[in-house]
């Protein structure tokens, strides 16, 4: 009876040991599958253990933008890509670089050629007509074409600015009529009805150069832009430009209307002397307040005043029939020179007025 019992008692324990084991097998399939990645809970807490974090720096939500630029990624690409991914990297990287750095389409407008200079050392130019000379003595130290009728553009306004400022009572009040306002493109908008000082329309008119400004400093001057320009005609023989004709104050195109390089020179001489010129021509810019109190910061068209620490001012002009030109003065260990560049190209004129300044101030 003892043995029988002993018989069924082993009996027993070797099947529960086969089911146990057997049961065992089963959970282990389940819980590790031949791609190495666990179903259900498993899946989910490894997405958020420290190591992925640490590794992948991505966050627990489902949202993949903090994978797109995480620090990992961005030392990867920058130092040695993988190569599955290098030909991409590469050409991916390449790409931000050059959007990064790409620079404007380069012309001959907005790039001008190095300087170039004669036997003599004479920097050449590609404006029409040039001329420098000494602003004490009215000595030529260089010209080419210097008495080619040309138009002059804005650059006369320096005519009308001298005869504003001869004239004085600076502190006289101006006020601005309807007709004063008809002259585009350039204009600094002021109404009809306003009232100014006329210093602050002067000093606005040297520095950003107004039509609009300049109409109204005429009228007022002489009565009517017509008026104004038989002043200008009087004043520009009395000073010895007598190959010049002006027909308004501010250079915009109009048939008969001319001057030459000497002639502009002989005007800038006179405006050179002339203490309230040159407070104003030398300013890099200007703040200008309206009739209604508004402000508005005027900045000095000429470039060559920011890029050289002897330029010390002039003026200057642009229409497309005169092409681009500019009065420009400088001043050095006593010696003052006037350079005056006609017909020029947009990048060229600063170029050439600078190279001319330079070589008048040093020589």
């Amino acid at each position: 009876m003892k043995s029988r019992n002993w018989i069924l008692f082993l009996c027993a324990f070797i099947l529960v040991s086969a089911l146990s084991a057997w049961g065992q097998d089963v959970v282990d399939s389940e819980a590790v599958r031949p791609s190495g990645i666990s179903p259900g809970p498993v899946r989910k807490a490894h997405a958020v253990t420290a190591k992925d974090k640490e590794d992948g720096d991505v966050s627990p939500s489902p949202a993949p933008k903090a994978h797109a630029v995480t620090a990992k990624d961005k030392e990867d690409a920058d130092v040695s890509p993988t190569p599955a991914r290098k030909k991409q990297t590469e050409k991916s990287t390449h790409a931000r670089s050059h959007r990064a750095h790409a620079k404007p389409k380069e012309t001959p407008e907005s790039t001008p050629a190095p300087t170039e200079f004669t036997p003599e050392g004479i920097p050449k130019t590609g404006a029409a007509s040039v001329i420098v000379v000494d602003a004490h003595n009215g000595q030529t130290l260089y010209e080419k074409n210097p008495d080619q009728l040309r138009a002059a553009a804005s650059t006369q306004k320096l005519l009308t600015a001298l005869i504003i400022a001869e004239r004085g009572f600076l502190d006289q009040p101006v006020t601005v009529q309807q007709i004063d306002t008809m002259a585009e493109p350039v204009k600094l908008n002021i109404k009809p009805g306003d009232t100014y000082q006329r210093i602050d329309l002067l000093r606005a008119l040297l520095v950003k150069s107004p039509n609009d400004v300049a109409r109204c400093l005429a009228r007022d001057n002489a009565g009517s832009v017509e008026a104004f320009a038989e002043v200008m005609n009087r004043r520009a023989h009395e000073l010895g430009a007598v190959n010049s004709h002006f027909v308004n104050p501010n250079g915009l195109p109009v048939p008969g209307q001319y001057s030459t390089a000497r002639d502009l020179s002989m005007i800038a001489r006179t405006a050179y002397a002339n203490p309230t010129i040159r407070s104003i021509v030398c300013l890099p810019q200007l703040v200008f307040r309206y009739a209604n109190g508004r402000t508005r910061e005027l900045e000095n068209t000429n470039k060559v005043l920011k890029r050289l620490p002897y330029c010390n001012g002039m003026k200057t002009g642009y229409t497309e029939a005169a092409g681009h030109c500019l009065i420009c003065s400088g001043s050095r260990a006593g010696r003052d020179i006037i350079v005056v560049v006609l017909g020029d190209s947009k990048a060229g004129v600063w170029r050439d007025a600078s190279a001319l300044l330079s070589w008048g101030l040093w020589m």
